[in-house]
């Protein structure tokens, strides 16, 4: 199989402003007035108290990144992941979507900046400093969400260095491929197994409590499966459907149905043991 045909690399870049800022000056005070050093504790202060704008853009930041790791796999570096040619159009039309929603925000919070600056000079009272907030005109400059695409790197050298040492790299580069391709289909494997274990676990519990979204947790995952299996592995695929067919019921027939809710919970065991199997060959 060749990795370069089947997958990208993906990086998400996030820069936001954070509206917080260390106040040396409190954190002396506080220090001295509990007989102790400024080492022993830092007064943070919140530049933009009692705001929901700018918690709104940090949490649909939050989201987006949660969806950015849910549609792609580990590659091995930090920051960078790996998107299955396979899902790259549904993740990339998504994000586009989800970047703009997130823009939106940005700009409804830049347009009400002054307003919120002025509120936090009320609010604050002594621990406001006109030095901590960024002007106005450089506000929007904070923000910036991007995702760069990059190929899976190839073992097709076309450089000018010693033989010897050409080979070596194109053999570390093999290796390190084969590696992040391997770790990435355990990935896949494991995303499986723990919605399943979470099911086999709640369900043979007929006192555990259950929310809806713990059915809904394993569908997303079953229709997500067939576009991160970049390997197209045939027993992967088999389980999915397994999950799919015995396993996702509605949730009031589960806590209403103790034979059904019984009877899911053994297979989704089953489906784990014989997971197992196949994860424990890996």
């Amino acid at each position: 199989m060749n990795l370069n045909d089947r997958a990208l690399l993906v990086q998400l870049s996030v820069s936001q402003w954070n509206a917080r800022k260390y106040d040396k000056r409190v954190t002396r005070q506080v220090a001295d007035a509990n007989n102790t050093t400024m080492d022993a504790g830092r007064y943070n202060k919140a530049l933009l108290p009692m705001n929901d704008l700018l918690d709104n853009i940090h949490k649909k930041t939050t989201h987006i990144r949660q969806r950015f790791y849910e549609n792609t796999l580990p590659w091995g570096i930090e920051g960078t992941m790996m998107l299955p040619t396979a899902n790259y159009l549904s993740f990339m039309s998504d994000f586009r979507k989800e970047r703009s929603d997130w823009r939106t925000l940005v700009n409804i919070f830049v347009h009400n900046y002054d307003a919120m600056v002025q509120d936090a000079r009320r609010i604050l009272g002594a621990l406001y400093d006109p030095a901590d907030y960024p002007r106005s005109g450089d506000i929007q400059h904070k923000f910036d969400m991007d995702m760069a695409v990059f190929p899976v790197p190839s073992t097709d050298f076309r450089v000018s260095i010693g033989s010897d040492e050409l080979s070596r790299i194109q053999q570390d580069v093999e290796r390190r491929i084969t590696e992040a391709q391997s770790k990435a289909m355990t990935e896949v494997w494991q995303r499986l197994y723990d919605r399943v274990k979470h099911m086999a676990e709640k369900l043979a519990d007929p006192k555990s409590i259950f929310r809806d979204s713990m059915v809904e947790n394993a569908r997303e995952i079953c229709a997500l499966l067939p576009r991160l299996n970049f390997a197209d592995d045939p027993n992967l695929e088999s389980m999915r459907q397994q999950v799919e067919v015995t396993l996702l019921k509605h949730p009031e027939a589960l806590r209403n149905d103790p034979d059904l809710r019984r009877d899911t919970a053994v297979e989704a065991k089953k489906i784990m043991d014989a997971m197992s199997v196949f994860m424990g060959a890996k």
